[in-house]
């Protein structure tokens, strides 16, 4: 009797450090699969970098634009972004242009931004503005600074974004193609 209890316990034992096994062992493999993932698009982006670098434009609706210096903020955003940043001027309002070169939840609403400095969201709407695109749009306001902020994303093929959310799931998912172009507009009030 004492034999077959021996082979009865064995046989569970058996079974249940393989069924833990097994699982971790998939695991394992997956994690391996997204990390080898990584590297590569970390190695493609080390190779390339003057691929990155997005053609910056020389006018804004008509009105010349002019490079502005990023923050130290900006900068160390910069240094894990992937894509670049830019800050330009028109004299009158302020654009930041994104390039994005895969799905990122570093790509986020500028609403966090602004939330984030101390800012209060009211307005937020979206609209289509004259060149036919949508964007999503809202006023900031900390303290007597109010400033009007309207923002989208476009993806190579030029299908629109107004929400980040929205892109990252469609890009995610293969349903958009980058490399995508983020652009915010910010014009004090």
């Amino acid at each position: 009797m004492k034999l077959l209890e021996n082979r009865f316990l064995n046989r569970v034992l058996h079974k249940t450090l393989w069924a833990t096994v097994l699982p971790l062992c998939a695991l394992a493999g997956v994690a391996h699969s997204v990390m080898d993932h990584r590297r590569a698009a970390n190695d493609a982006d080390n190779r390339a970098p003057a691929a990155q670098a997005a053609e910056l434009p020389d006018q804004w609706r008509g009105a010349p634009l002019r490079p502005l210096a990023l923050s130290e903020v900006e900068l160390r955003f910069a240094a894990h972004f992937p894509g670049t940043v830019a800050r330009l001027t028109d004299g009158r309002q302020v654009l930041v242009l994104r390039t994005v070169n895969q799905p990122t939840r570093m790509l986020h609403p500028a609403t966090d931004c602004y939330r984030g400095l101390g800012y209060r969201i009211r307005n937020e709407q979206l609209e289509v503005q004259a060149d036919r695109a949508r964007w999503r749009c809202f006023v900031a306001q900390r303290g007597a600074r109010q400033v009007r902020v309207c923002e989208q994303i476009e993806d190579a093929q030029g299908q629109g974004f107004t929400d980040a959310s929205a892109w990252y799931w469609a890009a995610l998912a293969g349903q958009s193609h980058g490399p995508w172009k983020a652009t915010t507009v910010a014009t004090v009030l």
